[in-house]
């Protein structure tokens, strides 16, 4: 479809956060421990694999427990202080190619979205937040029963694994 002018398409998205008696660090080494330390060059990895099962054993055996793997971390606590912000926060992106694909196949531009993002804080008096976008809210922007199945099944892994690092 071509047009002279972009389509704009709305939606709202909603975020989603735990707040955690545990502190920031507590709450980034439990998420670290389950997508893993080191971030992956997924984009290297196409290249090396003749089939889509080759491919998915070996994006798989990065998965952590909770079926994530970490792309990248963001330390905007590193550069706020600049401005005075004195605290600790944090930004990951993870997902799967695994898990991502039984959203794509129903529409690529849900790729906008995948992988997913999370934020740490720090908060007051030793505790921390962990916050992100629920995925469906992002992804099914319009009728499509098939992906918004399936980007709430991201959701609830999502979730699961937030309440599991943020836990006390």
């Amino acid at each position: 479809m071509t047009t002279d002018s972009p389509q704009e398409i709305p939606f709202q998205g909603a975020r989603i956060r735990f707040d955690s008696k545990k502190c920031f660090d507590e709450v980034v080494r439990a998420l670290l421990a389950d997508v893993g330390g080191k971030p992956l060059m997924i984009d290297d990895l196409p290249a090396k694999f003749e089939s889509w099962e080759s491919y998915k054993a070996e994006v798989e055996s990065h998965a952590g427990p909770s079926g994530f793997i970490l792309f990248a971390v963001m330390n905007h606590g590193a550069w706020i202080k600049k401005v005075g912000i004195q605290k600790k926060v944090v930004r990951f992106i993870i997902g799967n190619p695994v898990l991502a694909i039984t959203m794509l196949r129903h529409d690529l531009t849900a790729g906008l979205f995948a992988p997913v993002e999370l934020i740490v804080i720090e908060e007051d008096q030793d505790q921390s937040s962990l916050t992100y976008v629920r995925p469906s809210s992002l992804m099914a922007v319009e009728t499509n029963e098939p992906l918004l199945a399936a980007a709430r099944e991201l959701d609830a892994k999502l979730q699961a694994l937030a309440a599991k690092v943020t836990m006390a």
